[in-house]
């Protein structure tokens, strides 16, 4: 859904990939090695369903989809050695990209070997923590195709546009777009550690609107983007509207 061909080499985005009735299927950063070689660092999705979606469109095209196998993702909240903002760091089989914001520092190395170290879970939920203040959603298996882009408010990442050539869902996007039409969009609340994506969040008897994504008592919600100043729960329990941190766009 993003313009991959203003890309340079050595650039990278925030994209994703849409059904015909412009729902988010799929979020990933979009890195193009070269004219020959771009890419695709999915967050969440099922990769090999991915693929196959491509693959539909390959047609004539001297095009090869492929899923990578014995990558290995590492992440570190300091500055990149080389990369910033949209310029990777590509030294042979390794990739480094600046997943951070000056507030947040944050480090993403791919290597083409196999995992040596151990997983950290506390440093894994503050990383997907440091991704959802930021704005960029985490969608498990059950928040696939269920919003648009600008619902996830997507244009705050840049990751969709509405001027380049055909894709699925890009007419309702334009549409959306043009005509002014959104009128939800994503909001940060803190509290209700026990929440799960798909939750409630209500203002009395009220449903405003539904948790997108869960780190710990952080939650991202699609909630609409004129509402009163009235509390907000979710699962009964108070939460707290917070500010959306800036920064990830790229």
């Amino acid at each position: 859904m993003s313009d991959i061909a203003a890309l340079g080499d050595g650039a990278w985005q925030w994209s994703g990939w849409l059904t015909p009735k412009g729902r988010v299927i799929a979020l990933f950063a979009v890195l193009r090695h070269s004219a020959e070689r771009l890419d695709l660092i999915v967050l969440d999705a099922d990769i090999a369903a991915l693929a196959t979606s491509l693959k539909r469109y390959v047609f004539r095209s001297k095009v090869s989809i492929e899923v990578r196998s014995g990558v290995s993702a590492m992440g570190r909240f300091a500055l990149p050695s080389v990369a910033r903002g949209a310029s990777a760091a590509i030294d042979g089989a390794m990739i480094e990209l600046d997943l951070g914001a000056p507030s947040d520092p944050r480090t993403l190395s791919l290597r083409e070997t196999d995992p040596v170290f151990a997983i950290d879970p506390d440093a894994q939920q503050r990383w997907r923590a440091c991704d959802l203040a930021h704005g960029l959603p985490r969608l498990d298996a059950g928040q696939s195709e269920q919003w648009t882009p600008q619902q996830l408010s997507m244009e705050r990442l840049r990751a969709f546009s509405v001027s380049k050539g055909c894709y699925p869902g890009q007419e309702i996007v334009a549409r959306t777009h043009f005509l002014g039409q959104a009128k939800r969009g994503l909001a940060v609340l803190r509290g209700a550690p026990d929440a799960v994506a798909g939750a409630d969040v209500r203002t009395g008897d009220q449903a405003l609107g539904k948790v997108v994504s869960v780190a710990g008592d952080l939650l991202l919600a699609v909630l609409p983007l004129e509402r009163a100043d009235a509390p907000l729960q979710v699962d009964g329990v108070d939460v707290s509207d917070l500010p959306l941190l800036d920064g990830l766009a790229r």
